[in-house]
């Protein structure tokens, strides 16, 4: 993508509620997102569908709500995951389905309990479905930020490839520093052959205080 323009992408309904005391109903979800609209932010997560029959109709209820940002869920890698969120953002102006997947060792092995090959496979499978229902998306690496590299560049290669126009690479558990954590960007942008075809995005935990700046420390990569 040529537009150097950054995008806000905002998970204040989803993520943002985990923290403690900032659980929402309804109604106060649907009064933030209009906010948010009206703040110019690019894209809301307005949550995660599968999670409970609530979070589907916090999703739906906001998707009907605002027309002027993408309307975003949350999926896993699975058929009945995307398809429930398919249906949440249908009344969306603009909607995206954010689909992810572990990716790092520790993850495989011990949440996921797959081969890195079948993960891979996962990735591309997972978001050629999502596409049947949207043009809009979103792909995360999982731990991306303590993912090898080579194995990275690979998934992030071959989600591209399988039709996902955001590419998200999180911090998943606040493990990175900014310098860290920029040349991971750089070295994407270096090493990903299709990574002009897609809009890089990042998650960052702040875990250790430094979310914002590793954030800063991506966009300055690019």
């Amino acid at each position: 993508m040529n537009d150097n323009r950054v995008i806000i992408f905002d998970t204040t309904l989803r993520d943002g509620e985990q923290s403690p005391g900032a659980s929402m109903n309804l109604e106060e979800k649907v009064r933030i997102a209009c906010v948010l609209e009206e703040m110019g932010v690019d894209v809301i997560e307005a949550g995660f569908p599968i999670a409970s029959n609530g979070d589907f109709e916090a999703v739906e209820a906001v998707a009907k709500a605002v027309r002027g940002a993408t309307i975003c869920g949350l999926a896993r890698a699975t058929k009945g995951d995307i398809e429930r969120c398919a249906e949440a953002i249908k009344p969306a102006a603009q909607g995206r389905i954010h689909t992810f997947l572990s990716t790092s060792p520790l993850h495989m092995k011990y949440k996921l309990q797959m081969e890195p090959d079948a993960v891979l496979a996962k990735v591309a499978e997972s978001v050629a479905y999502a596409r049947k229902f949207t043009d809009d998306v979103e792909w995360s690496a999982e731990d991306g930020s303590r993912t090898e590299h080579d194995f990275l560049c690979a998934c992030v290669e071959a989600a591209i490839a399988a039709g996902a126009k955001t590419i998200n690479i999180p911090d998943t558990v606040g493990y990175a520093v900014p310098d860290e954590y920029g040349a991971l960007i750089a070295m994407l942008f270096n090493r990903v052959p299709n990574i002009d075809k897609a809009i890089i995005s990042v998650h960052c935990h702040n875990d250790l205080g430094l979310a914002v700046a590793n954030s800063l420390a991506a966009v300055a990569q690019g």
